[in-house]
């Protein structure tokens, strides 16, 4: 019986290419490799350390001598596809939110808000669980995907590379965002499901939408219910459902066992509380959260 090798993590340095904006606070760094080949797989990610960059020395040097640790690398999802030219990442900045957030964010303003054409940076990859299985065509013919925020990113790659090598397997994708505005891929899924119209369908949930006249037949207002994704559901004894979006976090869940009480849901553990009541056992859900 032949062994299963183990994918070889390697570092790469690379130079931006291309900054592209998405929304007012989400960039896609397309990250030119030279002569490198790249092995990886749809829905991986590739990390980065936060000390090669010397605008954050004295943050890196901070945040090290207040936790007592070095600060860990990054881990950003791929948004390209591996049957695309480009590597690239899609960056959203995260916040500094008092009380909820331990640390202001390090690595993510500077990527998605400061990051020139031109910049160089060592990345090291490709891994991550958020992948299709090897022979998911003979398992199913459906993928559904629940994703908010920058949760569609890794998705967003999955989606692409399976359209884009003409496999049979068909798409359906609920994506939550706050409004239009903060709706990354927005233009190109809308692009993607034009062209793939047999494959692919996607349907945006705006929770804070100013703007009425936007909500449309595939774009609605409110949360993702377990309503709407039943609707989307074809067979529970095949399907594979992909959720990707903020979860509760570390921080989170020790500020609630110090004060007692159970940490809120956020929106992974309500979509996958929606699945479980609907009937998907956990081998047919993948899942991806940050947070």
């Amino acid at each position: 019986m032949e062994q299963q090798t183990r994918r070889k993590i390697k570092e790469l340095e690379v130079m931006v290419a291309d900054v592209i904006y998405e929304t007012p606070d989400t960039r896609t760094l397309v990250l030119f490799t030279g002569n490198d080949s790249l092995e990886y797989k749809a829905g991986h990610f590739l990390t980065i350390a936060p000390q090669q960059f010397p605008a954050l020395e004295r943050w890196t040097s901070y945040l090290e001598e207040v936790k007592g640790k070095k600060e860990p690398p990054r881990a950003y999802s791929l948004s390209s596809a591996p049957c695309e030219k480009y590597l690239s990442i899609t960056v959203k900045e995260e916040r500094y939110t008092p009380k909820v957030t331990p640390f202001p964010p390090l690595l993510s303003p500077i990527l998605s808000l400061r990051t020139s054409i031109g910049t160089r940076m060592v990345i090291t990859g490709f891994t991550g669980p958020y992948t299709l299985p090897e022979d998911v065509e003979t398992k199913t013919e459906h993928i559904l995907h629940v994703c908010a925020g920058s949760g569609i990113v890794p998705s967003y790659s999955i989606i692409k590379q399976s359209l884009f090598t003409e496999n049979k397997l068909k798409h359906t994708l609920i994506y939550s965002n706050k409004t239009w505005v903060d709706t990354i891929f927005s233009q190109q899924l809308l692009d993607l499901q034009k062209r793939f119209p047999d494959n692919f369908k996607v349907i945006f949930t705006l929770t804070r939408e100013p703007d009425k006249s936007i909500f449309s037949k595939n774009i609605l207002e409110g949360r993702v219910s377990k309503e709407l994704i039943l609707k989307h559901v074809c067979d529970l004894s095949n399907q594979f459902v992909f959720v990707c979006g903020p979860g509760i976090s570390n921080f989170e869940k020790a500020q609630a066992k110090a004060n007692g009480t159970e940490p809120v849901p956020r929106f992974l553990e309500a979509a996958l509380q929606n699945l479980k009541e609907i009937g998907f056992s956990n081998d047919k859900i993948k899942k991806e959260s940050y947070g």
